[in-house]
């Protein structure tokens, strides 16, 4: 039987801004950069009045409880670049590399582990094991230190409870390729973001014929390919799709929104269950980047066990990867949930054979 979450309580709905303008970026860096380098605080931390630039594409929402909590017990100033909802995670890695040889960025905050696992192997990533992450498991890092993975989250599937019954509420992600489901449902763009992730997942556990096959039988179904993960829950809750698949964070907010909506945890039933992705955070150091010794020390923080702490209490609801740390509180503990067994390295790397199978069956 799948797990069903229901009675959540009210909360605000997450939006992701636009992009910061990159010339705002480059005015920051040229004022920090004509400021006096104080010496080192006596917390071990660079003292008040130098800067770190981070490109993230979390939650603008969620990263800024990060970046606050930073600044406060550091002094240092955190400059962020938001990715776009549409663009999710694809247009800053898209930056990142175009700017390889004249970094801007410091620090890159991916909300899609398969991304940033792919700007390490395109080189645009510093190694640095941070002390912080030490307790973290292995399987969620690099061995060579050019990422690390912090806050997981998972994919669920939302339905409406309006117009489906829990009874009739699909437990399973292959169900969506049934006649019953057809037009009904809505996934975020394979392309982009998490969807990217558990889309080339698919690639890596089932081979490419038959995860090629699915996507044509949710094709053939009738998959309403949304702008994202909110978009997919605001289709949900209005009624306009039945059901879709999304992250746990984006549902959650329905639930808090007391929006007539249920979560599945899918694919946990049966001895042989698929399981649902676990996506970690990454956070990875950029090479070259303007300020690499503040760069190390916020990526310290965002790694650490308090940053985890912060992100599984607020609406995020992120799974802490660092043992002990507490779990979010409405949500079923992570030991509980089955999850997909993927080595996050050829996920990564099975990324452009997937687009190419998207665009093909999807025609974008």
């Amino acid at each position: 039987m799948g797990i069903d979450l229901l009675g959540f309580h009210d909360g605000v709905s997450v939006r992701l801004a636009r992009c910061a303008a990159v010339l705002t970026i480059l005015v920051g860096l040229g004022a920090c950069r004509q400021e006096r380098t104080p010496g080192p605080s006596s917390s071990g931390y660079p003292a008040a009045g130098r800067a770190v630039v981070v490109y993230s594409s979390a939650d603008k929402e969620f990263a800024e409880l990060i970046f606050r909590a930073y600044e406060q017990k550091t002094g240092v100033k955190v400059l962020p670049l938001y990715d776009t909802e549409e663009t999710k995670t694809a247009g800053l890695t898209a930056r990142l590399v175009a700017e390889k040889a004249n970094p801007k960025a410091d620090v890159f905050w991916s909300s899609d582990t398969s991304r940033a696992v792919a700007l390490a192997d395109q080189g645009v990533a510093a190694p640095y094991s941070s002390p912080e992450a030490a307790a973290i498991p292995a399987r969620y890092k690099s061995a060579t230190g050019l990422w690390t993975g912090f806050a997981a989250r998972i994919r669920v599937v939302l339905y409406n409870t309006d117009l489906v019954k829990p009874s009739e509420a699909p437990r399973s992600v292959l169900e969506f390729a049934k006649a019953r489901w057809k037009g009904r449902f809505a996934v975020a763009n394979p392309h982009f973001g998490t969807m990217s992730f558990h889309a080339a997942a698919l690639f890596v556990r089932w081979g490419d014929p038959q995860a090629t096959s699915f996507l044509e039988s949710l094709g053939a179904n009738g998959v309403v390919i949304a702008a994202g993960n909110a978009d997919v829950k605001d289709r949900v809750s209005d009624g306009r799709v039945h059901a879709g698949i999304l992250d746990e964070d984006d549902a959650v907010v329905a639930l808090r929104d007391k929006r007539p909506v249920a979560l599945v945890v899918p694919d946990q039933e049966g001895p042989d269950a698929l399981g649902t992705p676990l996506m970690p955070n990454a956070a990875l150091l950029v090479q070259g980047g303007p300020h690499p010794e503040e760069g190390r020390r916020f990526l310290d923080f965002l790694v650490s066990a308090e940053a985890e702490r912060i992100l599984a209490a607020s609406d995020a609801g992120q799974y802490p990867l660092h043992p002990g740390v507490p779990g979010p509180a409405l949500l079923p503990p992570l030991e509980s949930i089955r999850v997909m067994d993927v080595d996050y390295a050829q996920v990564a790397r099975k990324l452009p054979v997937m687009d190419a199978a998207v665009k093909k069956v999807f025609g974008q």
